[in-house]
């Protein structure tokens, strides 16, 4: 049995040691950088892994949580049966369960699964919710400002973007940010919003 763990951060000032506690010599690491929102097969170590499943070379995966496959848990479950359909056993470690017993789907694994999809979507959901009434609470005041220019992308996708400035800031944490935007080539505005990212704690 050829064992592989994946793992999943969403932007690249998140730190992977969380999840590789649990991993053991003889696996085979798969580390995406990617938002929980992409789907599985649609991320590039996601896409790797798929490919070494397909080519008989693993049949046993980990995962830390399996918010790690996905934010949605349609492509949650569909992530499951791929692994399923070829064979493939999954492990979620925080809940001590595999996705397969005896080489038979093990429909407690997947009950869960769908359990804890759909809290997980309720939450989303209601923090959602919860920020669009505190946004009709501040217009309601005249103190929504709404969405700063040149925000539009999310903070995963402006650190890839800007990932030299992420590095500049990490190798030179004492710089000033006109001195780091003045190396990197880009605005204070941009050095300003990578260091308050990077502020936020994971």
């Amino acid at each position: 049995m050829k064992k592989a763990r994946y793992n999943r951060i969403s932007s690249p000032n998140q730190k992977l040691e969380r999840q590789l506690v649990r991993n053991h010599p003889d696996e085979l690491i798969y580390n995406d950088v990617v938002s929980g929102a992409v789907p599985f097969k649609e991320r590039e170590k996601g896409q790797d892994l798929m490919k070494a499943v397909e080519a008989g070379t693993i049949d046993f995966v980990s995962v830390t949580s399996v918010d790690r496959l996905g934010r949605n848990l349609y492509d949650v479950l569909t992530t499951l049966e791929y692994f399923t359909d070829n064979g493939v056993v999954l492990r979620v470690d925080n809940l001590g369960i595999e996705s397969m017993v005896d080489g038979k789907p093990n429909q407690v694994f997947k009950l869960i699964v769908s359990v804890l999809g759909n809290v997980a979507e309720m939450e989303r959901a209601n923090l959602r919710e919860r920020q669009l009434e505190g946004i009709a609470v501040a217009k309601s005041k005249g103190v929504y400002k709404g969405r700063e220019r040149g925000t539009c992308m999310n903070e995963a996708e402006f650190l890839e973007k800007y990932r030299h400035v992420v590095k500049e800031t990490k190798n030179h944490p004492d710089l000033s940010i006109r001195k780091l935007a003045k190396i990197t080539s880009v605005s204070v505005g941009t050095v300003q919003r990578v260091k308050k990212i990077m502020a936020v704690e994971v």
